[in-house]
């Protein structure tokens, strides 16, 4: 997209709020109508007061002089407010559909973009956004403005003396233009940067124990380091851009001032123009320096802001997940088959599935067994469609999942797995994030945790369910974090559940208490178990162990073990380590 179409894309924001930009916009242009008026009222003071001696300019033009800058302060302080409330405006509905856009990608997209610079986005980037958007127009218009109010006003009173400015004009326009290619490029690279930093910062904190136990505080202070200079470097490229742009610039206006001053003196000597037209003249053409410095300035503020745009607007013009099903799903039975599903990674050549077909009855248990990188997590995650299968189909109650509407299908899973996600919220909250339609009362966010063996160390918090457990329940243990996940998972009531190796990271004895809030979890639904120990999906209904993308045996613990094959060589190492 080029510059023109993107800052039209821009100002579509600003539409909502063109009454208050409007108002802005007038207080602006009374703002840039006082600043010819300054050298205006110059000419008559010099005029009538020292030359003429007139006592009525005495009074009358000190008088004007202080109505014109109250004028002027009310017109500023109108332009100002208005313009930040439009500005703040802005960055709201951006942030509002770049995160309803965020909530709409596929899985894919987390996968392929680091979190920093996605963060970084709604932080550093929509700022500069909103300079862009805003603070440009009214600075482009004001200046502008002035400038010509003070050119007209220059050419009044001597238009041949005047021309000369116009000679700076096309070396300027050259000067602009190439700095704004530059400036551009810089802020792109810039961007990218402070997303990384972002990224690092956000490793070290939620890696922190990691890091200690580890040793890594050097190595993750020479990345960090590595890149917060890399970040200073461009600023130092961004600074030089900025700052050679506007001392060449005012160097040619300067050179054409300077010019006029020559030849106006001369006009003066010969007595070919007053005191009063020549102080007059020169102080308009001197008072222009400054709005061309500011337009000279305003050029590196948009083109970051340019660049900026690209980034959001590539967030927001992202493809959301493929949601084009009708069905909606009322009661499912919970009945479940994959046909002929096979799935290969976008931009990869290699199948991660081949052609697997499994039908699971309502409220059987199923456990996938197998080596890491077999494809177990994959084949679960295409059920609730966080990936699509490339071949085959899915059927729910002999419904093809892609038929089904996306919220429909997933209102009907529950989940729970190995890396459990808790929120910055009470235990009370975690819980009843399970149920976002139902709104769960205290009766039954206690039930849950009850049946998830969590409210018998929820009790034992001073403040119970109300505790704050910290980001991601940093405060609980790994085997409490796990229970608070199960009662999330029971409020849900989900007929179809998901475990992705949801015992794999405690301890025996935790795994005992979780085990026995996974078997009431279980109860009377569907369920899809990825097991690291193998010993905990012995009672399941059926096994199927998978590797290298296909299923390669099937049968209940007992079956698979006089096979002797993948299961049983698993099974047996296992209880080898064990004992």
């Amino acid at each position: 997209m080029n510059s023109k179409d993107l800052y039209i894309r821009l100002l579509r924001y600003v539409f909502p709020y063109w009454k208050v930009f409007a108002i802005s916009l007038l207080g602006t242009v009374a703002f840039a109508a006082t600043e010819p008026a300054m050298p205006a009222l110059l000419k008559p003071l010099l005029d009538e007061t020292f030359v003429t001696k007139n006592p009525e300019g005495l009074v009358r033009l000190p008088l004007l002089l202080m109505l014109l800058f109250i004028a002027r302060g009310i017109a500023s302080f109108i332009s100002n407010y208005c313009i930040k409330w439009v500005a703040t405006r802005v960055v709201m509905d951006l942030r509002k559909e770049m995160f309803d856009r965020l909530q709409t990608l596929p899985t894919s997209y987390f996968e392929n973009n680091s979190s920093g610079n996605i963060i970084a986005k709604f932080t550093f980037n929509v700022q500069l956004v909103m300079n862009a958007a805003t603070n440009v127009v009214i600075t482009v218009v004001k200046d502008s403005l002035i400038i010509i109010g003070l050119l007209a006003y220059a050419l009044y009173l001597n238009w041949q003396l005047s021309l000369v400015t116009f000679l700076i004009m096309p070396p300027t326009a050259l000067v602009i233009s190439y700095f704004s290619r530059r400036m551009r490029r810089l802020s792109h690279s810039l961007q990218d940067s402070v997303g990384d930093i972002t990224r690092v910062i956000q490793e070290a904190i939620s890696g922190s124990r990691e890091i200690k136990i580890f040793g890594g505080e050097d190595y993750e202070a020479t990345r960090f380091q590595k890149l917060n200079n890399w970040i200073r470097r461009y600023r130092m490229k961004v600074a030089i851009a900025s700052s050679l742009n506007v001392p060449i610039v005012q160097v040619f206006t300067v050179a054409a001032l300077s010019i006029v001053v020559y030849f106006a003196s001369l006009q003066s000597q010969a007595g070919e123009i007053t005191v009063g037209e020549f102080v007059a003249l020169i102080t308009a053409l001197a008072l222009l320096s400054s709005p061309v410095k500011r337009i000279t300035k305003i050029n590196v503020i948009l083109q970051k802001g340019l660049a900026a745009a690209e980034s959001v607007f590539q967030l927001i013009d992202e493809h959301p997940e493929t949601d084009s099903g009708q069905v909606i799903i009322e009661k499912p039975r919970g009945e479940i088959e994959f046909c002929n599903i096979s799935y290969t990674h976008y931009g990869s050549d290699k199948p991660v599935l081949h052609d697997i077909n499994i039908k699971i009855a309502a409220g059987e248990t199923i456990a996938l067994v197998g080596p890491s990188g077999g494809g177990k997590t994959t084949l679960v995650n295409l059920l609730p469609r966080f990936y699509n299968p490339t071949a085959g189909k899915i059927l729910l109650d002999g419904v093809d999942t892609r038929d089904t509407k996306l919220i429909s299908l997933r209102e009907h899973i529950a989940y729970v797995g190995q890396h459990i996600i808790l929120f910055n919220d009470t235990v009370a909250a975690n819980i009843a994030y399970g149920a976002q339609k139902t709104r769960p009362d205290d009766n039954a966010i206690r039930d849950a945790a009850k049946k998830a063996h969590a409210l018998e160390f929820i009790e034992k918090f001073p403040d119970g369910m109300n505790t704050l457990i910290g980001e991601n329940g940093v405060r609980l243990s790994a085997g409490q974090r796990q229970r608070i996940a199960i009662a999330r998972a029971l409020i849900k009531n989900a007929p179809i559940l998901i475990l992705d190796e949801a015992t794999s990271a405690l301890d025996t004895e935790s795994e005992k208490v979780v085990q026995l809030a996974l078997e009431t979890l279980r109860s009377g639904r569907t369920s899809l178990l990825i097991a690291h120990r193998l010993s905990t999906i012995e009672n399941a209904d059926r096994i199927l162990a998978i590797a290298d993308g296909r299923i390669v045996e099937s049968g209940t613990h007992s079956e698979l073990l006089q096979l002797d094959g993948v299961y049983a060589r698993l099974y047996k190492a296992q209880a080898r380590h064990a004992s």
